[in-house]
């Protein structure tokens, strides 16, 4: 190959691992493999409200009106969605995006400089390493622990703050723990945010779905510091495909007006959200129930069963929220050997805790979404296997 040169920062580790080898050769034997990885709603069996796609249909459609916030009519739809849940949120402090990579990827331009830090959470889901490569941004992971719940380790998270760091990015629920943030929690990331003059971005996409709400807090509206609540199509109505997600802004009114401002130049740059979902928004929203009804019954039905049928040797992590469950297997194999040997002799494939950079062994991660008799199919081959040890 000419020796082209390509930037560093795409240089990332490209080779099949074991996983996805014996991964393929099943599928190229057709064998039928048991999913508890997925995480894709509508491959999952949920039924969308009849007439969701007539939405699309608007001769609206045909109309190009640029706004580099989102459609106003749209924004408005997002407000009207929240204040139902009594989360008031200014149209002028939303922003629409197409999906919350983008989202993320406007606030890391707008927050940090090249070689700026964010912190991120320790367990959590991977993709933040790529956003913060692609846009040149350092990280440092902050510790979330264990004691019979999940909890932000402040003190862990002080520690990692220098001259360098811009901002802390939270995941409410945290995908996988489940986790949601709590006043005690929020009150003191405030104090710490506000001191070192860093802002927050909380990704709340799974907010909606709570087992134990009791004590979930969102960001919307948090005013002590500049902070960015994200949430998008891809959960609150379990259609990924349409790509539509946003930005909420909320915090110091010189701040805020000064970050608008700044996001409304970013997203004029691309105007990347498509026309149809704007104009779809808003009797899609008027439907978020419907489907969201449908997810949290499945979730709640698989945790029940999940629960009710652990062996000795399994420990299931406590969970808040989201679509996730933990569970702490015995460490006489790493994860990597576990997974592996679920997948070759059983048929099953799960995350091993490593994927979300669980810190020890051994962890595995089960979605809650797969219809119920693959997924009991699938635990039961699971507590089978652990009880022979």
């Amino acid at each position: 190959m000419d020796k082209y040169k390509f930037s560093r920062r795409t240089a990332w580790p490209r080779e099949t691992n074991a996983l996805d080898r014996i991964l393929d050769q099943l599928r190229a034997r057709e064998a039928r493999v048991l999913d508890l990885t997925a995480s894709n709603p509508t491959g999952c069996g949920f039924v969308y409200p009849e007439g969701l796609l007539t939405a699309l249909n608007s001769p609206e459609n045909l109309r190009y009106r640029p706004d580099a916030c989102g459609m106003a009519e749209a924004r408005q739809a997002l407000a009207a969605y929240y204040a139902r849940q009594n989360l008031p949120v200014s149209v002028d402090h939303i922003i629409l995006t197409a999906g919350t990579s983008e989202a993320y990827s406007f606030l890391m331009r707008l927050l940090a400089d090249p070689a700026e830090k964010i912190l991120i959470p320790q367990p959590s889901y991977p993709l933040f390493q790529f956003l913060l490569e692609l846009n040149d941004i350092h990280f440092d992971y902050y510790p979330l622990n264990y004691d019979g719940q999940w909890h932000v380790d402040m003190q862990g998270l002080k520690r990692l703050i220098d001259d360098r760091t811009r901002a802390v990015v939270l995941v409410n629920p945290n995908n996988p723990t489940g986790s949601y943030i709590n006043h005690d929690e929020l009150n003191a990331l405030n104090d710490i945010c506000r001191t070192h003059q860093l802002s927050i971005i909380s990704d709340e996409v799974f907010f909606e779905y709570a087992l134990q709400p009791a004590g979930a807090v969102s960001c919307i509206g948090n005013q002590p510091v500049l902070t960015f609540v994200l949430g998008g199509l891809s959960k609150t109505l379990g259609l990924p495909q349409m790509k539509c997600s946003w930005i909420l802004g909320s915090g110091p009114e010189a701040a805020l007006l000064e970050a608008f401002a700044r996001l409304e130049i970013i997203a004029d740059t691309y105007l990347s959200v498509n026309t149809p979902v704007q104009n779809a928004l808003s009797p899609w929203l008027a439907q978020a129930s419907a489907i969201q009804g449908q997810i949290m019954a499945r979730v709640r039905e698989n945790h029940k069963w999940l629960s009710a049928h652990l062996n000795k040797n399994t420990q299931l992590l406590s969970l808040q929220g989201g679509w996730y469950a933990t569970l702490r297997i015995p460490a006489v194999k790493s994860e990597e050997e576990w997974v592996l040997e679920f997948l070759k002799e059983d048929h099953v494939l799960v995350h091993p805790g490593y994927f979300f950079d669980f810190t020890g062994e051994a962890f595995i991660v089960l979605s809650l979404l797969p219809e119920p008799a693959v997924f009991q199919e699938a635990v039961a081959c699971i507590m089978k296997r652990l009880g022979k040890i």
